[in-house]
């Protein structure tokens, strides 16, 4: 999955709902039930993602949408395989995007 949000320091939650496509309800919902989503939170209450918090929802996307893990399961499989699923989760976005560019490179020529 191809995610694409200009570099800054925090996204508020609009901007990432919209980049993966999903409700903000949804976000919210996956801030409550896994740990590692923190966002940082305004006088208002507004929420404010870091790209770390983009880097672990684009992990928890990967497990619930893409590979149809149920809530459960991708909480466990975070807890125990958290560093080796990462780099391979890693591995392969950085992989699409070099094949992304590739595509890209063909149609030009």
């Amino acid at each position: 999955m191809q995610i694409n949000l200009p570099d800054k320091r925090y996204y508020s939650i609009g901007e990432v709902a919209k980049a993966f496509g999903v409700n903000t309800s949804l976000i919210r919902f996956w801030e409550k039930e896994f740990d590692v989503l923190k966002p940082k939170k305004n006088a208002k209450g507004n929420r404010k993602f870091t790209p770390d918090d983009i880097k672990n929802l684009k992990f928890i996307y990967h497990l619930v949408k893409e590979r149809g893990f149920t809530l459960e399961g991708a909480k466990t499989h975070l807890k125990e395989e958290k560093k080796q699923a990462l780099n391979t989760f890693e591995i392969v976005s950085k992989l699409e995007n070099i094949k992304s560019q590739l595509l890209k490179l063909k149609e030009n020529l």
